[in-house]
């Protein structure tokens, strides 16, 4: 199979990233990375813009590392309580996952991919709890937080209620005067 050489125009999951010199099969060159613009032919010409691409990728990357610190820095001072429903004798009727530690985090303003939390299996007890979340590459943040037990009032036991009083109770005797004029 022949080869060509391309410069990467961006990210493409596993080849590279931008200003990447790659060597790629002609045909993934000539039917997808060309026609759509993510590589150019790493011609000579292209080849001395290249160290152009290289500084605005460092760029770039300094910004996204600089944004995973601040993002890192928001997760560990967050402090969030989840509530997981329990039965009276405290068996948990669910589990908190990752998806719910995501949307509280993003209650408390933190947007991040429920992908990014590194939760081995789904949490079926109260109690504090840390968790990973890895934000970026290079940066990674722990994340406390608590799981409590719900209160459901739908489970509590019912107070008995006012037994009710037979109607023939309640009504007053008739008098004899109503008695003659129904008569």
């Amino acid at each position: 199979m022949s080869t060509v050489q391309l410069i990467l125009k961006e990210k493409i999951d596993g080849l590279g990233v931008e200003a990447d010199v790659v060597n790629v099969k002609r045909g993934f060159a000539n039917n997808f990375l060309l026609p759509s613009g993510k590589a150019y032919p790493a011609t000579k010409a292209h080849l001395r813009h290249l160290e152009t691409l290289q500084r605005k990728r460092a760029e770039r990357e300094a910004r996204e590392l600089q944004d995973a610190t601040d993002l890192a820095a928001k997760i560990k001072r967050a402090r969030i309580t989840l509530e997981l429903a329990t039965g009276s004798t405290g068996k948990a009727f669910g589990s908190v996952t990752n998806m719910d530690i995501a949307e509280a985090l993003a209650d408390k303003g933190i947007e991040i991919d429920r992908h990014t939390i590194d939760l081995k299996k789904p949490i079926k007890n109260t109690g504090d709890f840390d968790v990973a979340v890895k934000v970026h590459p290079d940066v990674e943040a722990i994340l406390q937080f608590k799981v409590k037990a719900r209160v459901d009032d739908s489970k509590a036991p019912e107070e008995p209620k006012e037994k009710p009083t037979p109607k023939a109770a309640t009504e007053e005797p008739a008098s004899a005067e109503e008695d003659e004029n129904n008569a």
